[in-house]
């Protein structure tokens, strides 16, 4: 479907929402609009995607916030699915209902999985999933100096399997990546010894 149909497609259902006595308010609309708006790539502020939104919080809403999708993430769940399902059936969101009520939903479609990254030594609160993007560094699988010949350089990849391997009282995650050229590579203890060596996707400044 291209854009258009979709949010034409999306008009349609709140239109059929009200026929059925089931009317959404004007915020829930706003909230599934702006959505189907992310999903599209229509970033509405370039500014966006330079900075890191999560600098704007307090440190005590940071750790809050990082606490949320830690916990979230370790039940299987997506943080921010749960947090617009809460928005839409207006549900109090505990411990970061601040979200909802100082920053709004333009701060939350702001959010993107790099911007983990820099808050990475909070025990990897964002976990690898299936079919995420990620980039991964050379040094992976060469010496890499920073005045030498090879430099660090980052290839774009997507993880196909992730897998934790136990060892007594010792355990490690495993994780498989395929490079858009068809090659596999298995990246051992990806959050323990070659953290430093993954990033999630940067975000590029617009044209």
């Amino acid at each position: 479907m291209t854009p258009d149909e979709i949010e034409a497609s999306m008009l349609a259902a709140f239109n059929d929402c009200d026929a059925a006595s089931c009317p959404l308010t004007d915020t829930q609309k706003q909230i599934l609009l702006q959505v189907v708006e992310q999903i599209q790539g229509n970033s509405t502020s370039k500014a966006s995607d330079i900075a890191n939104p999560l600098d704007e919080l307090t440190p005590e809403e940071l750790e809050a916030f990082l606490q949320f999708v830690k916990d979230e993430e370790q039940r299987n769940r997506t943080w921010k699915v749960q947090l617009l399902n809460d928005w839409l059936l207006e549900n109090d969101s505990g411990t970061v209902q601040f979200i909802r009520e100082r920053y709004g939903l333009q701060w939350l479609n702001r959010v993107e999985s790099c911007h983990f990254d820099k808050y990475s030594y909070f025990e990897d609160a964002l976990k690898l999933r299936v079919g995420d993007r990620i980039e991964v560094s050379n040094a992976l699988w060469e010496w890499v100096q920073k005045d030498g010949p090879c430099k660090r350089e980052w290839f774009p990849c997507m993880v196909i399997k992730v897998e934790e391997i136990s060892n007594g009282d010792d355990s490690s995650t495993n994780c498989v990546v395929r490079f858009f050229n068809g090659a596999e590579y298995e990246i051992q203890g990806i959050y323990e010894w070659n953290r430093y060596n993954w990033r999630w996707p940067q975000k590029r400044s617009a044209e």
